[in-house]
């Protein structure tokens, strides 16, 4: 996969560097004046793509992760930009096909095109980063029918977290305002659905900072979370992988952040809440272990120590294996990994790659949700979609 994508990524830059020459050639008519913006623009532009493949190749050190941090905002803009770009020119010609204008004509018109993609690029990265620091609260109403006539009601006030994704990018403001929503939300217990970090723990400045706040969370009957896939160490490139799972290790310092966060981790374990009432079961991640290994418990192995007389919760990273937890005895599947999307399309696209791409599905007879996350792969940026602390009151009856 990976020298796929760094082919694609290589293509991708050649042809806006060419389709943004070819509107420059036909906006700048004078030669002269061409080569002075090439030689001022080509380097400038070549120099921040070589930002991505250096956060990913470049020896672990601070200065890894700025350039890599810096690179995911820059690659964000440049979606943006060879997207409108993209879009413009189709306008244009669309146009075009209806109308005979004059060779100085159609080079301000391309011209123009160029000053919209910069622009629209430029205030579409500035709402997406300002709006993925604005996380808020969605609310879900679930019930879990009695299971026999021996199971008690009980309610349950859940926030839902997931995908903090604590990297180069993250912003403690961010982290401070998800956990003063939590505590605003009075909650009975909160899980997190894994991807705290995004596949380093030292691309994080200042952890002690992130664990002192988020030791703020304030739940009556505790914070239990699960790994995801990228709570490991690992380098990325456009958000794949370059490491294989074979050397996707949890380092130890990651393993006490969740320690000193005030995390308790369901590592293919079980909890009760509710005076004993609701059990959570919490399972490892499917993709990486953070062992060297994908391997976990099956469907059945892992809900194998529950009481199917009472409600059976359980907390996954990623969204998959409905129909094995339906039939093991699961009554609520909880998950996170989409982000929705996190960016316009994407939120349209993720539904047709997941089984339940967001929000709340019965899927196999089983009811599951799964939250959008509060922070942000790869580019700091939501665009369409939300950061968001998920309550769900759960009521068993």
């Amino acid at each position: 996969m990976t020298p796929f994508v760094i082919a694609a990524y290589i293509i991708v830059t050649v042809l806006v560097l060419f389709l943004t020459d070819l509107c420059l050639r036909n906006a700048v008519q004078n030669r002269e004046s061409r080569r002075k913006l090439h030689r001022i623009l080509l380097p400038v532009y070549l120099l921040l793509q070589l930002m991505v493949p250096l956060g990913t190749y470049l020896p672990r050190s601070r200065t890894k992760y700025l350039i890599q941090g810096a690179g995911n905002v820059w690659f964000g803009f440049f979606a943006g930009y060879g997207t409108c770009l993209l879009l413009y020119l189709f306008i244009f010609f669309a146009a075009g096909l209806f109308s005979r204008k004059r060779k100085e004509k159609r080079g301000a018109g391309k011209g123009m095109i160029l000053l919209l993609a910069s622009v629209s690029a430029f205030v579409l990265t500035c709402y997406s980063m300002y709006h993925a620091q604005r996380p808020v609260v969605t609310y879900q109403e679930v019930t879990i029918p009695k299971k026999s006539a021996a199971s008690e009601p009980a309610d349950l006030r859940i926030a839902l977290i997931a995908d903090l994704h604590l990297s180069s990018n993250s912003r403690p403001k961010l982290t401070q305002r998800m956990v003063d929503l939590i505590n605003e939300q009075n909650p009975d217990v909160v899980l997190i659905a894994g991807d705290i970090f995004t596949s380093s723990y030292q691309a994080l400045s200042h952890p002690e900072t992130y664990a002192e706040i988020l030791r703020g969370i304030r739940a009556k009957e505790g914070v239990y979370a699960v790994y995801g896939n990228h709570d490991c160490e690992e380098d990325l490139f456009i958000g794949f992988a370059t490491t294989p799972v074979s050397k996707a290790f949890r380092p130890p310092e990651m393993v006490q952040f969740f320690k000193d966060a005030g995390f308790t981790i369901l590592d293919e374990e079980m909890v009760t809440v509710a005076d004993g009432k609701i059990q959570i079961v919490g399972r490892e991640d499917g993709e990486k272990a953070g062992d060297g290994t994908a391997d976990r418990l099956s469907a059945d192995e892992v809900i194998d120590s529950a009481d199917q007389n009472k409600p059976v919760i359980v907390l996954q990273h990623e969204p998959v294996e409905y129909a094995a937890l339906g039939a093991a005895g699961a009554d609520l599947v909880l998950s996170g990994h989409t982000h929705n999307g996190q960016v316009f399309p994407g939120n349209l696209i993720v539904r047709f790659f997941n089984e339940n791409g967001y929000g709340y599905k019965v899927i196999d007879g089983v009811q599951t949700i799964v939250t959008s996350g509060v922070g942000y792969f790869g580019p700091p940026m939501r665009l369409g979609t939300n950061s968001e602390v998920m309550v769900i009151d759960l009521h068993c009856e």
